[in-house]
């Protein structure tokens, strides 16, 4: 029997993100619309509706539901923002954050990785993603300033570039490694620098730059 991936969408967002607070409409509705089946290798497709991240190759996961659409609700982005996103992967939250906002840029280091993630986005319709092959660590200065910056690997700073290519008033939302562990932080950019919240423990591949 064909799985019924709608009905598991459906039970994935009432299941796992309803009851852990995600309540940003924006955010729930491009979930309920985004195929995350279409992100996942075929081997995992029928775990594609789990709420936990999944392989897709080149030691990369495609993230667990409830922290994409966390660190999607945390950005607080609208239909005029335009966001820059590290670590593409398969495209999944790039897909997620295409439906929120007017711009997303997105960047992957792993050249085959954005590849197929620029041409799966491509096949799929989303028209407002741009999916650039390069170093995350240093943004993409040619589309700045962003509204939002999020990022799917675990860094010990906001690097420089992300600083500069930030609004003042706009957030990146990212793991920072404290003291051995993982935490998700939202950073606000302000005159004087950044307001800094945590929200829990997170766990993420490391972002590597030209420099590691």
């Amino acid at each position: 029997m064909e799985p019924n991936y709608k009905k598991e969408r459906e039970e994935m967002i009432r299941n796992h993100l309803l009851p852990r607070g995600i309540s940003d409409k924006k955010v729930i509705k491009a979930f309920s619309k985004v195929d995350r089946e279409e992100f996942v290798p075929d081997s995992f497709k029928e775990m594609a509706y789990l709420d936990r991240p999944l392989p897709i190759g080149y030691d990369v996961t495609i993230s667990q539901p409830y922290i994409v659409a966390l660190m999607c609700e945390l950005l607080d982005l609208d239909s005029d923002s335009k966001v820059l996103d590290i670590g593409t992967g398969s495209g999944y939250q790039a897909a997620i954050l295409s439906l929120i906002c007017k711009q997303v840029i997105s960047i992957e280091r792993i050249e085959e990785l954005a590849n197929s993630s620029r041409d799966r986005l491509s096949k799929l319709g989303y028209k407002n993603v741009e999916v650039i092959y390069g170093d995350g660590s240093k943004g993409y200065e040619r589309e700045a300033p962003y509204d939002g910056v999020v990022v799917a690997a675990a860094t010990g700073e906001i690097t420089e570039a992300w600083q500069k290519q930030l609004r003042v008033g706009g957030k990146i939302v990212y793991p920072q490694r404290i003291n051995g562990a993982e935490v998700l932080v939202e950073a606000i950019k302000t005159e004087d620098g950044f307001e800094i919240h945590t929200h829990g423990y997170v766990s993420f591949v490391p972002l590597i730059g030209d420099e590691d």
